[in-house]
């Protein structure tokens, strides 16, 4: 029998992807200079990208080899430009998707000269105004005008990359020469969820603050007059479902709603727990090295939305009422303002455990801040008309008391403060935050009593948290002493117990709250003392009204009733009554202007607004991943 002409081929032991091919073909170090043909690029935007096969081959190109192939790189950044351009499906989709893998890895490249570098790579020092004018131009157009919303989002990511992956560089002045704020702006308008929304917004933020502190940025100046509740509302809207996942997953981390009465729990209560009905195989609960660890993870990146948030509501009085106002979407879910109070929860909670952490407790307190400082919000947010209910963070002791059901905003507002002075006492005290925290504060407590508001809160845990801090200062005052701001935040602390004292009858809802301040000022004893001679507060009106209030009513429980010694061991109720008769005999001289304070203003905060945003741009760079 004949042999047959035919052979068998060995199969090779692993099977490459031509789009691979392609990319090894589009970086390979010879024949660097030489034109591609059209039947390359032809081919090239057929094949859907393989991003971890790009981000692979673009890996193993050193910043040296990848200014050494700029030809090649040129080449495809003007190809793609040129096809996103064009419209036409599947080509401009992978020309986008191409584009932001292309422009993440090869701008996060270490540069000698980042600037100038970038450009060359890109398009040549020659052609650079020409070429980005075109690119930035095309991703314009397709945002505002894309034939679907996945190619606008697509338009809109690559856009977000190229800003986080330049954003040290001049590369996104070129974003903000041409003003794609209309357009992103009726991107948004069209977005059917808050996924599509995400990248938009936080896109608008980078723009916002790239060099803002530099020069007069045109984002910043169009968030000034924009009015567009529609728009505004669907940008909030996202943003609380955004806070939503964000706050999720730190309870997926550790579950913190307290247990209900079941009927399983009441019987393991007395003693009869073989009676309980069976109950799901739970989760497995991290060790606590493992919670540690996941915990300092979060929050996700998502979070840097928030910047977007801070920079809209610090310019934009519109966009700060339907902050507050917005309800959700659908019946019985939070709506965007509680799930963002909920989330400042967990950031003041958990703030301690990294910078990063920190920074973004920061960017929730500046929103506050701003809310607060408004007489309008303010008004609604200690009202019955903005009622919420609100999960607030019990991951650490000690717990606020649990309220359950709806209440005023601005009663969770005091709780996160109260909470933030508590779960962040340390010797190297993070003194700007407590600033910040006794700032808003006293702007509560100051509208308050100036509004004759009485509203009903837990007001105990206001002056034991306060006391509390006092004792903490005194104990650690060679530690404290010396960071910078201290003097401030003990003024402030001091001026703030002192207003509340003189003014706390025009706001606390019943008298036995206002006794319930004096008698905890009481309760302090010597500790204020202490505290004026170890912060020299000598001159401190402020602190020897307190003492003075103190020392009065030590000398009523400590004197004589018709001859004889009080008892040392008086009962609560017994000092209760001490102190109702010890008003007739008290004069409280408080100063002048303790509930003075000055408007927000960006400028004192430079420093941390730049940090931030570092911090914003590192996490957009993990979105893509997500």
């Amino acid at each position: 029998m004949e042999p047959s002409p035919l052979t068998q081929v060995s199969r090779p032991e692993t099977f490459q992807p031509k789009i691979i091919q392609l990319y090894e073909t589009l970086f390979k170090e010879d024949d660097e200079d030489e034109e591609l043909s059209e039947g390359f690029w032809e081919e090239f935007f057929l094949h859907r990208p393989d991003h971890t096969g790009l981000k692979s081959v673009l890996g193993s190109v050193s910043p040296d080899e990848m200014l050494q192939l700029q030809t090649r790189s040129q080449q495809l950044f003007l190809r793609a430009i040129q096809r996103a351009r064009q419209g036409t499906a599947p080509s401009d989709e992978i020309a986008l998707e191409t584009l932001t893998v292309f422009l993440d890895a090869a701008l996060s490249k270490k540069y000698t000269n980042p600037s100038s570098d970038i450009i060359s790579v890109l398009a040549g020092l020659h052609d650079a105004d020409a070429v980005m004018s075109d690119f930035v131009a095309m991703l314009d157009a397709v945002i505002r005008n894309g034939r679907s919303i996945p190619l606008r989002l697509k338009a809109v990511r690559t856009t977000l990359s190229i800003t986080a992956a330049g954003f040290h560089t001049a590369l996104p002045s070129y974003l903000t020469h041409r003003d794609l704020f209309p357009s992103l702006m009726k991107y948004i308008q069209d977005c059917e969820d808050s996924a599509q929304i995400l990248p938009a917004f936080y896109l608008l933020g980078l723009l916002v603050n790239y060099n803002k502190f530099e020069f007069q940025n045109p984002y910043r100046l169009r968030l000034d007059d924009f009015v567009n509740d529609a728009i505004i509302q669907k940008m909030i809207t996202g943003f609380g479902d955004t806070c939503l996942r964000l706050r999720d997953a730190y309870v997926a981390v550790q579950d913190d709603i307290p247990e209900g009465w079941t009927l399983g729990s009441t019987l393991n209560y007395i003693g009869l727990g073989v009676l309980a009905p069976a109950s799901r195989p739970s989760t497995p609960t991290p060790g606590p090295e493992e919670t540690k660890s996941l915990f300092a993870a979060l929050p996700g990146p998502e979070i840097g939305e928030l910047l977007s948030t801070y920079d809209f509501a610090n310019a934009n009085k519109v966009f700060c009422f339907n902050l507050v106002s917005t309800q959700a979407p659908n019946k019985g879910d939070a709506s965007p303002l509680s799930v963002f109070l909920s989330l400042t929860s967990y950031l003041f909670q958990h703030a301690h455990r990294s910078s990063r952490s920190a920074l973004y407790a920061y960017l929730s307190l500046f929103v506050l801040q701003i809310l607060v400082e408004d007489q309008l919000l303010v008004k609604r947010l200690c009202s019955d008309e903005g009622k919420l209910s609100v999960r607030l963070c019990r991951q650490r002791p000690p717990y606020l008391p649990l309220v359950k059901g709806e209440r005023a905003p601005g009663s969770v507002i005091i709780d996160l403060m109260i909470d933030g002075i508590n779960h962040n006492l340390r010797r190297r005290l993070d003194v700007d935050f407590y600033i910040l925290c006794l700032g808003v504060l006293l702007r509560m407590l100051s509208y308050l009593g100036r509004a004759k508001v009485r509203m009903a809160y837990h007001w105990s845990e206001v002056w034991r948290t306060l006391l509390s801090f006092f004792r903490f200062l005194t104990t650690y005052v060679n530690d404290i002493r010396s960071i910078r701001g201290c003097s401030e935040m003990v003024d402030l602390l001091v001026n703030l117990l002192a207003f509340a004292l003189s003014s706390g009858e025009n706001f606390l809802p019943d008298p036995a709250s206002y006794d319930d301040l004096f008698y905890k000022l009481v309760e302090t004893g010597d500790i204020l003392v202490k505290f004026r001679d170890a912060f020299g507060l000598s001159n401190s009106h402020s602190i020897q009204t307190l003492i003075n209030v103190s020392s009065h009513y030590h000398s009523l429980l400590e004197g004589n009733e018709k001859g004889k010694m009080r008892s040392k061991n008086l009962s609560p109720r017994e000092v209760s009554n001490v102190i109702k008769q010890g008003y007739d005999t008290l004069s409280i001289e408080a100063g002048e202007g303790l509930d003075r304070w000055e408007r927000f203003r960006e400028a004192d905060f430079k420093i941390f607004l730049k940090k931030i945003a570092r911090a914003a741009v590192e996490d957009a760079k993990f979105l893509e991943e997500r």
